[in-house]
């Protein structure tokens, strides 16, 4: 379940954001900590192992092995690399979103332009919006691990009312090898051509906007067909995984505390805890973590796109807007400030202090005496300059 916290940041204040790391749903924390737990034992393990277990000869190679770590561990481009892949990961999980279909803007097309309140009619409407989200949902079944769960088969479809049985015979018999979402879209211009010619549709116009926003609609399922089938370059994936990871196999061994009394250089102090190490750790593979996690929202992380109740929500809205919302309006009646040429809504006492000027231009409120003073310096220096060409 997408995990939201608009509410808790709406204000900039003192612990503000502070207050959201104590949340454990959609943490880091639950992200990572298996990670962490592997590699903190790992490095306690090299640790006992060479404070305890290794000869006087033994540790002097050790420490040399640690510091030859240490120094070309920093080689590694981790940052440059990882920020690079995050920002790509980001850009392609917000174009998902941007592309989520919504068949709002055609239920009210629909509603709008079907006209008719004889039962053929509120048929064709109610078909017509089944058909945009049963295009809808034929794509999340391609793409979405938690509604082809919902839907294995497309009988199942058939079970929940999105398609019937003829509508899934057809579907099956059209001899084509290739993911058929929309073909449903074609059935949708099929009827909507029927309604124009029984006169449902009063005209062309009416029939040319239905169609567009199909379009529309269509092409955004296709985009996220796209990015399901054209991934980030795994070559990519796996360079940025490996970097992190062998930067911190390297620092297993390099971040080790060395023996002080051998005198090496920024190994002063003795500890047994690598606070900055663990810090660093947590920063880098919590970035990978989080490209792991936005890389296909569709899967069932907590912060995955909330596929199956997309479903249930389209499916209810775009029924509602062509079927019981049909010529459906309140009593029309003069408002409130029909005879007021300013209206003004009132302001509750907690929001009174919201409630401001209008603004009309930074220039506005400039003070006169400046212009004045302008114009006097403007006159003494021109008298000046007479005065020199005399």
């Amino acid at each position: 379940m997408t995990v939201t916290y608009s509410r808790r940041v709406a204000d900039a204040g003192l612990g503000t954001f502070f207050n959201l790391l104590l949340r454990w749903k959609g943490s880091i924390y639950k992200l990572l900590y298996r990670e962490l737990i592997i590699f903190t034992l790992l490095y306690y393990f090299f640790s006992v192992v060479y404070r305890f277990v290794l000869s006087s000869d033994q540790k002097r190679l050790f420490e040399r092995l640690s510091m030859y770590c240490d120094r070309y561990a920093e080689l590694i481009p981790v940052s440059f690399v990882l920020g690079f892949y995050v920002t790509l990961v980001v850009s392609r999980w917000w174009g998902q979103f941007e592309n989520v279909p919504w068949p709002d803007r055609l239920a009210a097309l629909v509603g709008g332009h079907v006209r008719g309140a004889d039962e053929a009619s509120r048929l064709t409407r109610r078909t017509l919006m089944r058909y945009a989200n049963l295009s809808g949902v034929l794509i999340y079944r391609s793409v979405s691990t938690a509604v082809y769960k919902r839907f294995p088969t497309m009988e199942h479809l058939v079970q929940a009312g999105l398609m019937t049985s003829e509508e899934l015979r057809h579907l099956e018999d059209l001899p084509s090898p290739h993911n058929k979402f929309w073909v449903p879209c074609m059935w949708f211009v099929s009827l909507a051509l029927r309604a124009r010619t029984e006169g449902r549709i009063n005209n062309d116009v009416a029939l040319t906007a239905i169609l567009t926003e199909l379009n529309n609609l269509r092409s955004k399922c296709m985009k996220l067909y796209g990015y399901d089938w054209i991934s980030l370059p795994l070559v990519y994936t796996q360079v940025v995984t490996v970097a992190v990871y062998s930067f911190f196999l390297a620092c297993l061994i390099g971040r080790q505390f060395l023996d002080p009394a051998q005198g090496y250089p920024g190994h002063d102090v003795d500890f047994y805890l690598p606070v900055f190490t663990l810090l660093q750790f947590f920063f880098y593979v919590g970035w990978l973590k989080v490209a792991e996690q936005l890389i296909n929202p569709f899967g069932e992380d907590d912060d995955d796109f909330e596929t199956n109740w997309l479903v249930d929500r389209n499916l209810q809205v775009s029924l509602l807007s062509v079927d019981e919302m049909y010529d459906s309006l309140p009593l029309v009646e003069r408002d409130m400030y029909w005879n007021e040429s300013e209206p003004q809504p009132p302001y509750t006492t907690a929001s009174a202090e919201h409630r401001k000027p209008s603004f009309m231009g930074s220039a506005l409120d400039i003070r006169f005496n400046e212009f004045f003073d302008f114009g006097t310096h403007f006159l003494n220096k021109t008298t000046l300059l007479i005065i020199c060409l005399i």
